[in-house]
């Protein structure tokens, strides 16, 4: 790395070619960790790769090399993790029978909806149908209701706690 910063290019070449096994082998097992697949452990070498050239600057001389890149390929397999997200890839025609189900059974949810909002009293009721289903701005139902704002939010937010509680509890 000294060399390459003073500007070898075939140092830098090589010592990229030498971190690259190092670097693929950590976003391997950190993938393997979270028990995802390797789909993504390239992309991680290659931002780990691009950060070290762009902040080779930042490396303290002082300092051995090795935790310096191992912090950059933490960071970047903690990116890519988020990137991902908690989602699952399947195959949508695994899902062709569950959608359909889903679909005739809407009207059901529909009505489960509908008794459970029915268990809250008519302001609360209102208040949550204006906003939430109907997509109303909370200044309009305020207006409506003559409440404050700052009222109505507090209304939705407590109306809304309580349905959650009350569709748990059955």
């Amino acid at each position: 790395m000294l060399a390459a910063i003073e500007g070898d290019s075939q140092a830098y070449c090589r010592l990229l070619i030498s971190l690259t096994p190092a670097l693929r082998g950590m976003a391997r097992r950190g993938f393997e960790r979270v028990g995802l697949g390797n789909a993504e452990i390239e992309d991680v070498v290659q931002e780990t790769l691009l950060a070290i050239h762009l902040k080779r600057g930042t490396w303290d001389r002082t300092r051995s090399l090795g935790p310096w890149v191992t912090a950059i390929a933490r960071y970047k397999l903690v990116d890519s993790l988020r990137r991902r997200g908690r989602s699952t890839d399947i195959q949508i025609d695994d899902l062709a029978d569950t959608l359909a189900d889903g679909a005739a059974n809407e009207g059901s949810a529909h009505h489960d909806a509908e008794k459970v909002l029915g268990s809250l009293n008519d302001r609360q009721q209102e208040i949550v149908r204006s906003i939430s289903i109907d997509g109303k701005p909370v200044r309009d139902v305020a207006e409506k209701l003559g409440m404050t704002e700052v009222a109505v939010r507090v209304s939705l937010h407590r109306s809304l706690k309580l349905l959650a509680e009350r569709y748990r509890g059955g």
